[in-house]
């Protein structure tokens, strides 16, 4: 029962975007869905986080050093994710943060959302504090690297989206694995706004600054088997090139984020399709095929059935942009900084978005450098059109930090980016 609305019509309507069954009655009303999920429109009050940690049992090696999960389960008890302990009740810990697992054992915290980046930092501080003691009470240690340096790739979680995305990216190349097993980033999400001009906006400026903060936060040099190459970011590197269709949108091209988005994720190939089969562990995707074509019955003899509204939703976490829309926007291009200095960037994305005036600023310093995501990656502070940006853009926000904490962050920041240094700390694991 297909219908020629547009999405935007769809929406207007106040029709349900599928039909009872979950299933959706036309691309335009499953565009409309993304735009919806994915962009919740509201005051933009709130900011969280994502850290993220290599983890070793012991002292790092370059023979397989990583945590055995029945060790790790035990080392968080109830707050151990279900992805490795099935029967966990997986409580936030108590400042809120719950604790995920990614394919090579890095050690994920997902904050709570707060009002102000000085309560996220102080509850997310408190958990990181929390999370150590845990996993050393079992000779787990976290690694505040960017990316691994020492270790071979070693996917130790088995789950069938692990297997489905690592036989994906194996057939593009190396940067599959390495990102999967020995990355780790630190991520910012704020909310997306309150219309969508406000949306717009946000989303611009968020990629406007993204080459210049990218490399003002850069520090994975050394990637262990990345093939040959001088990059500030091999995180980023990884990221860049393991599957553009799914990590490089062309939001250049994009007047409205939120239908250009809605567009994109439809035409990105299917990295997996889940199983009605709980027991099953094949969750491969026919080759090349994207959700738009799932959607229109082009695979109904493959899949057996069209998706609904919680395929679509599965899909969309299958989306890796620099900046994804989750209904709020998350910024993912940051690599994981040393010690307790995850902070810096948070404080820089909140100043950054506190007002229009500091926004329209801030995308006007970054424009001359708004496209260059690779140059970022690859040279980082050693680009000087990437180092004023950068130190541009962090004087501004220096400028604009809600406290004084942050503020004298933010120049200290603004300092080192103006000698051309990357952030440093005790350096951990060889990565970094």
């Amino acid at each position: 029962m297909a219908v020629t609305a547009s999405p935007a019509d769809v929406l207007r309507s106040g029709l349900d975007v599928s039909e009872p069954g979950g299933e959706f009655s036309s691309r335009a009303a499953a565009e409309a869905y993304v735009g919806k999920v994915c962009f919740k429109q509201g005051p933009p009050l709130l900011i969280g986080a994502e850290l993220e940690w290599l983890t070793a049992q012991g002292e790092l090696s370059a023979t397989n050093s990583r945590p055995d999960l029945t060790v790790l389960a035990d080392a968080l008890g109830p707050y151990a994710p279900r992805s490795i302990s099935p029967d966990s009740p997986a409580h936030p810990l108590p400042g809120g943060s719950r604790v995920t697992l990614e394919p090579g054992g890095q050690i994920e915290l997902s904050s709570a959302p707060f009002g102000t980046a000085a309560e996220l930092c102080e509850r997310l501080r408190a958990d990181t504090t929390s999370l150590r003691e845990l996993l050393e009470s079992r000779g787990i240690r976290t690694l505040s690297a960017a990316a691994d340096a020492v270790r071979q790739p070693l996917r130790v979680l088995g789950l069938p989206r692990y297997q489905a995305m690592e036989r994906s990216f194996a057939a593009l190349g190396p940067f599959g694995a390495l990102m999967m097993c020995n990355t780790a980033a630190t991520q910012v999400s704020v909310d997306a706004g309150a219309d969508p001009a406000e949306i717009a906006v946000r989303w611009r400026v968020l990629h406007a600054v993204g080459p210049a903060l990218l490399a003002a936060f850069a520090r994975s040099p050394g990637l262990h088997t990345a093939p040959p190459g001088v990059w500030a970011s091999q995180r980023m590197r990884a990221w860049q090139r393991l599957d553009p269709l799914r990590t490089r949108p062309p939001v250049q091209d994009w007047a409205d984020p939120i239908a250009g988005y809605a567009r994109w994720a439809l035409d990105v190939p299917l990295l997996c399709v889940r199983s009605a089969d709980p027991q099953a562990a094949d969750w491969s995707a026919p080759p090349g095929a994207t959700f738009a074509d799932w959607l229109c019955g082009a695979l109904d003899e493959e899949i057996g059935r069209r998706p609904d509204r919680s395929d679509l939703d599965y899909h969309l976490t299958t989306l890796f942009p620099p900046v994804r829309a989750a209904g709020h926007l998350e910024v993912r291009y940051l690599d994981a900084q040393p010690g307790d200095d995850w902070s810096v960037p948070v404080h820089a994305i909140d100043a950054l978005l506190s007002d229009p005036g500091t926004i329209t600023e801030a995308t006007a310093l970054a424009e001359a450098t708004a496209d260059r995501w690779s140059e970022a990656a690859r040279c980082g502070l050693a680009d000087p059109e990437l180092r004023a940006a950068a130190v541009a853009l962090l004087d501004l926000a220096a400028a604009h930090a809600a406290t004084p904490t942050a503020a004298a962050e933010l120049a200290a920041a603004t300092e080192r980016c103006r000698r051309g240094l990357m952030p440093t700390g005790r350096e951990e694991g060889g990565g970094a």
